[in-house]
């Protein structure tokens, strides 16, 4: 993800008798949960039974508290899901996991590719958790290039790219405009994951018209930049997710980024973060991809505007900093959590995979 100055965010009713006996505990409804009781972290840790996870998401870091204060990736997660949950501890991972009834899941991972990718095989492989069915929404805050995207927009990922598998060397080394990048072999399987397209276009489907937030700092910030993308309001988008533990920036690092996207054979370079790509290579390696989303917000640009250099844009004025992040991290949770909601009222027709559009 990308942040200037700071960071680049069941099946079965058990019937009315399991309902009264755990009603104290469970503030059961007298019309029974439609969720699998291995949903309910409550039952199962009375059980012994693992957490049944439907969807779990994924966000990278959080400000502060999960609730009540400002909010950073997770916290509008939190309070749509979790708020009241007993947190759920995880050796190994950064940061408890969160449950409720319905079996949504999520936790915030940490930052980096070795930070989110270990706390999430920690998650996977924990006896409490059963992932066998789940789906995953890789969610957190990006930065975007100015001629594809613009501040507050929300992007599902089609594809993911590693952005730092390959050998670099200085532009003064090379023939002037040539790219500095070549991929190193042996990393094929690894370097890039297309998304199941389905999916994403079930997500599409589900949340292209979500009504979004915007910010007059925002909307200011983007006359900074002549490309007609930029300076559009907020809108949901697909497009590849470039995955780089660097914080890239300038319009040479974007070509980049551009020029490795297509050297793969993904989709155009629409977003840049930092942890999706090995989250999904974590996953894959227990359960697959068809069940993965990654969903990122833009919450600044990555090169300045015709007008600054990219050291300037890197460490910008007071005042001059892209506007809506706020409202960025909160269009994230209500584009993701049509699509979580859509999977779990739908539950028995998504359990044995994703349908066709």
């Amino acid at each position: 993800m990308s942040l200037l100055n700071s960071r680049r965010f069941s099946r079965g009713v058990r019937g009315l008798a399991l309902c009264g006996a755990v009603l104290l505990a469970t503030a059961c409804a007298s019309n029974a949960p439609t969720a699998d009781t291995r949903a309910d972290p409550r039952a199962a840790a009375a059980t012994g039974a693992p957490v049944k996870v439907k969807v779990f998401v994924a966000a990278m870091f959080e400000i502060g508290q999960n609730t009540g204060d400002r909010a950073g990736e997770f916290q509008h997660w939190y309070e749509r899901y979790w708020k009241g949950a007993k947190p759920m501890a995880v050796p190994g991972a950064l940061q408890p996991v969160y449950c409720n009834a319905d079996g949504v899941c999520g936790a915030v991972l940490g930052m980096g590719k070795v930070n989110s990718s270990s706390s999430m095989q920690a998650i996977l492989l924990n006896p409490q958790f059963d992932f066998s069915q789940a789906y995953y929404v890789i969610s957190g805050v990006a930065g975007t290039p100015p001629s594809r995207g613009t501040i507050g927009e929300v992007s599902w990922a089609t594809w993911l790219v590693d952005y730092d598998l390959g050998h670099r060397w200085a532009p003064e080394e090379n023939k002037p405009g040539e790219p500095t990048f070549m991929p190193r072999k042996g990393y094929e399987e690894y370097r890039r994951f297309r998304l199941n397209p389905d999916l994403v276009g079930w997500a599409m489907k589900l949340s292209v018209d979500t009504p979004l937030k915007d910010s007059e700092s925002a909307r200011k910030y983007r006359l900074r930049y002549p490309d007609a993308a930029a300076r559009r309001a907020p809108f949901v988008g697909t497009g590849t997710h470039m995955t780089g533990d660097t914080f890239f920036h300038g319009p040479g690092m974007s070509k980049q980024a551009q020029y490795i996207a297509k050297l793969y054979g993904a989709d155009d370079y629409v977003i840049t973060e930092m942890e999706a790509a090995a989250i999904t290579l974590v996953i894959k390696r227990t359960h697959g991809t068809d069940r993965v989303m990654s969903l990122r917000g833009a919450v600044n640009f990555d090169q300045g505007n015709p007008k600054e250099t990219t050291l300037q844009h890197l460490d910008p004025a007071p005042g001059e900093t892209a506007g809506g992040f706020a409202e960025t991290v909160e269009n994230i949770a209500l584009v993701g959590t049509r699509v979580v909601d859509h999977i779990v009222k739908n539950w028995p027709t998504w359990s044995a995979g994703v349908p066709k559009p």
